[in-house]
């Protein structure tokens, strides 16, 4: 497996497999209702997040990567970690 990371992307390379992890900032999480809003660092772009999206605990402000999959109103954060 090859890995190629720049500022805002880390690329995996594999025989089978080309694997694009992205990085944002967690712009807006609720504890309680359990969604948030994430924003790419590349693109500016926001998606949403649910807590079954999360692999790590995220406040405000936190650095993270994220996958993106498509939801019922559009592309979702999911196997959110900090970053």
């Amino acid at each position: 497996m090859i890995m190629l990371q720049s500022n805002y992307k880390t690329l995996y390379l594999s025989k089978l497999n080309l694997y694009i992890m992205n990085r944002g900032t967690v712009k807006f999480f609720n504890d309680s209702k359990g969604f948030g809003f994430i924003t790419d660092e590349e693109s500016n772009k926001e998606y949403f997040v649910h807590a079954n999206g999360l692999v790590d605990e995220i406040r405000e402000n936190d650095e993270v990567t994220f996958d993106l999959e498509e939801g019922r109103k559009g592309l979702n954060a999911v196997n959110v970690k900090q970053a």
